[in-house]
């Protein structure tokens, strides 16, 4: 699972693997902005075959936070 989480950050907002993950926050990263937020929403989604919650697409403000919420997911 994390690994397709690792990977789609890479596609969609450009975080290359090597980063430090805990490095990885909302609005801190560059192409991390809001438009680039909906659609990290719309791959987690499709990827994983689900319909994120609101409150959770909310929460998602850092890398390990989305790993958090994709695992209720799964």
């Amino acid at each position: 699972m994390e690994e397709k989480i690792q990977k789609i950050f890479q596609d969609v907002i450009g975080v290359d693997p090597s980063v430090d993950r805990a490095t990885v926050v909302y609005s801190e990263i560059p192409g991390w902005d809001s438009v680039a937020h909906m659609a990290l929403v719309a791959a987690l989604e499709e990827a994983f075959d689900c319909m994120l919650d609101m409150d959770d697409i909310i929460d998602m403000s850092n890398y390990d936070k989305a790993v958090e919420i994709m695992a209720k997911y799964v």
